[in-house]
């Protein structure tokens, strides 16, 4: 759905958008997706303050009434945008943390004080630049919260999140020591966020085709060998994820943006290429299920 709008008025569609409910985009907003969400918000909002805050669906932020929602945000200047796993922190200058779980459909829109909310708003932002920020998430599964700065390592979202996989504590001997307590199928131990953060249907099945790994290989069963050219191998293809963009595609031309049809697409090695030959060995890619979800594999390259 696309619709011209002033680009004085309406600035950039951050994220997510409405889609239908289909195996292709079925799947949730990975770390690179959410990296790129966080920055775009960093450049948006970062140094500016609210001059007011509305939660305009109550089941948003479950554990905060509306007012003290708004309170909490009213006049707080954003310090920081960071990202922890796929959530987004904003920090703010009254010592409080605004979090953010885009889930399957959230979505923030930015623009003007005259922007016309889309559908499912759930929450607005109005800043002290005259620019306003709307959450819009269509599934409603979206989830937002404000904790002081100091009750972060509290929070039961981020408490129990694994090691970032851009730091220093997620190493390819962490990982061989994980995986050595799971018998669980590989496929599904990297989508667990406890043990691996950031990875989802799409960068899990791409990783584990570029270390050859067979998806239904129990953990445990993966050598230290292997394991180190896995862990490479994840953190190669988030990389190279964030550095195309992502899947994310925005444009301030729409007022819903398409996900999967970013420039990382373009790279996909086995995800949605059932029946297409794979790059590596031209072998027929195979899909089945895991966990309620489609995993793509190559069966020559990726042998039990």
């Amino acid at each position: 759905m696309t619709r011209e709008v002033d680009k004085r008025q309406f600035v950039c569609l951050l994220f997510w958008p409405a889609f239908p409910v289909c195996d292709k985009h079925s799947a949730m907003p990975e770390l690179p997706e959410v990296e790129m969400v966080a920055r775009h918000l960093r450049a948006l909002i970062a140094g500016r303050t609210f001059i007011k805050a509305q939660l305009l669906r109550p089941g948003l932020a479950p554990e905060t009434s509306p007012r003290q929602f708004a309170a909490w945000l009213k006049n707080a200047r954003v310090e920081e945008v960071t990202r922890r796993g796929k959530h987004i922190l904003a920090h703010l200058s009254n010592g409080r943390t605004w979090i953010t779980h885009l889930r399957m459909t959230g979505r923030f829109v930015y623009g003007g004080l005259d922007l016309e909310p889309p559908p499912h708003t759930h929450a607005a932002f109005w800043m002290d630049n005259a620019q306003k920020l709307l959450f819009a998430d269509q599934r409603h599964f979206g989830l937002m919260m404000v904790v002081g700065r100091g009750e972060l390592e509290n929070v039961a979202h981020l408490s129990k999140l694994a090691p970032e996989p851009f730091g220093a504590a997620f190493t390819a001997s962490y990982l061989f020591e994980t995986l050595k307590r799971s018998k669980q199928a590989i496929k599904l131990f990297l989508l667990d966020q406890t043990k691996v953060v950031g990875l989802g249907n799409i960068y899990a099945a791409e990783a584990l085709h570029r270390a050859r790994v067979n998806p239904q290989l129990p953990a445990n069963k993966l050598s230290k060998p292997r394991t180190e050219i896995l862990y490479r191998e994840i953190v190669s293809v988030l990389n190279e994820a964030i550095e195309a963009g992502s899947t994310l595609e925005t444009d301030p031309r729409e007022v819903y943006g398409r996900y999967g049809d970013g420039a990382y697409e373009d790279s996909w090695r086995v995800y949605e290429r059932e029946g297409l030959a794979c790059l590596t060995c031209a072998a027929a890619i195979r899909r089945l299920a895991q966990g309620g979800r489609s995993t793509y594999f190559c069966p020559r390259c990726q042998r039990r």
